[in-house]
């Protein structure tokens, strides 16, 4: 925090003198000795929501909730107005007997009806808090994040932090998916709002399950950079394809790799990737069923898309894969190695460097999708 005064004048005759100075926190911690930190001003109340995302499917009628989280940052009592705002929606709740001390949190539901949804394929549904406290009216509108480490002084940062709306033409097959961990990302919160059966694998999992169960089983990221036990079950998740399973492969690192063998061919990981969120994408076998099944990809599935567009392709592929896309960054050399798809078996084997990871928890509709037709390929008769 930094202080700065105005040049005035007291009684017209002794100049103030303007200066800045930080102000801190100071104490003295038992173990690390003398400390200080920077001292913040905070609004008296934030506000966040959740889910993340509410997916609906067009032509569908379905309800769900979405929460408002008020946190307090001072003791606040009084009249108070809870509002979840979006261009479809505008609900209040109102709590005349509003209390919440400092620290402490109250959580507020609201339905969210797929009826109303029917103009928009995404919108944003915003928390906003409103207390009148004695004649002070007291609003927060932004959530605050905090990041405290030893080694760096403390950080809190503001944000809007909306419920994504997704009204979607999105059609999916299969259910029970098995989510082997790796190491960490937001897919399965975002398969399970798709209406998949997510359960999360660890290797006791795999050592004891019976991996037929699963209609598809879809390794996290970095899962063979995490887990070192990846190797051990490498000819069950085999036989799992071979007898009619969906093996789906999100991408590892190329040069730190400890799970051993991927797919039931070779082929190797690069470090090439579309880092142009906009790059134009090319359709290599238009009428594979992973772009027509049960969704028909489109272009319009690559807009909007965030960040990047596919990291660590696949590369040196055996002859028995078929790939997908084709894509380059400007400037740079066409690569077809985001996604790679081989029939073995019964079942079907795929990896892929398209960062799901990312357009999936930013509510990018191509992104669900596609995923979908992934998740379905062993639904589909042989092409």
């Amino acid at each position: 925090m930094l202080l700065d005064t105005n040049l005035a004048r007291v009684d017209n005759d002794i100049p103030v003198i303007p200066f800045k100075k930080i102000v801190r926190y100071k104490f003295t911690d038992q173990v690390r000795g003398e400390m200080d930190e920077p001292v913040f001003v905070v609004p008296a109340a934030t506000v966040m929501t959740a889910p993340n995302i509410l997916l609906f499917q067009k032509d569908q009628v379905a309800e769900k909730k979405a929460y408002l989280q008020v946190n307090a940052n001072r003791n606040l009592y009084g009249y108070a107005t809870i509002t979840e705002r979006s261009p479809v929606y505008n609900k209040s709740y109102l709590d005349s007997l509003f209390a919440l001390k400092k620290d402490n949190s109250l959580t507020y539901s609201f339905l969210v009806n797929s009826d109303k949804l029917s103009r928009f394929t995404t919108a944003e549904m915003f928390g906003l808090f409103n207390c009148l406290q004695n004649s002070d009216t007291i609003s927060g509108y932004l959530s605050m994040r905090s990041i405290n480490y030893n080694h760096i002084p403390s950080i809190r940062y503001f944000y809007a932090d909306p419920v994504k709306l997704l009204n979607l033409d999105l059609k999916t097959y299969n259910k029970k998916i098995g989510y082997i961990i790796g190491a960490g990302d937001k897919v399965p919160e975002a398969l399970e709002e798709m209406g998949y059966d997510v359960v999360l694998l660890t290797e006791k999992e795999l050592a004891r399950n019976n991996l037929q169960q699963y209609d598809a089983i879809i390794t996290g990221v970095r899962a063979f950079n995490t887990n070192g036990w990846m190797s051990k079950y490498y000819d069950k998740l085999m036989d799992y394809v071979q007898n009619g399973g969906n093996y789906i492969v999100q991408y590892s690192q190329a040069n730190s790799l400890r799970g051993g063998k991927m797919g039931p061919y070779d082929f190797a990981l690069s470090n090439k990737r579309i880092t142009d969120e906009n790059a134009p994408v090319t359709f290599l076998n238009p009428d594979h069923p992973v772009l027509n099944f049960p969704n028909k990809i489109t272009q319009e599935d690559f807009k909007g898309w965030i960040q990047e567009r596919s990291i660590y392709h696949a590369d040196r592929l055996d002859s028995n894969f078929q790939t997908i896309l084709r894509m380059n960054d400007p400037g740079e050399a066409p690569d077809d190695g985001a996604l790679v798809i081989a029939k073995y078996g019964k079942g079907y084997f795929t990896y892929t460097g398209l960062v799901f990871f990312r357009e999936l928890p930013a509510g990018v509709p191509g992104a669900y999708r596609l995923i979908s037709n992934i998740i379905a390929l062993n639904r589909k008769k042989e092409f």
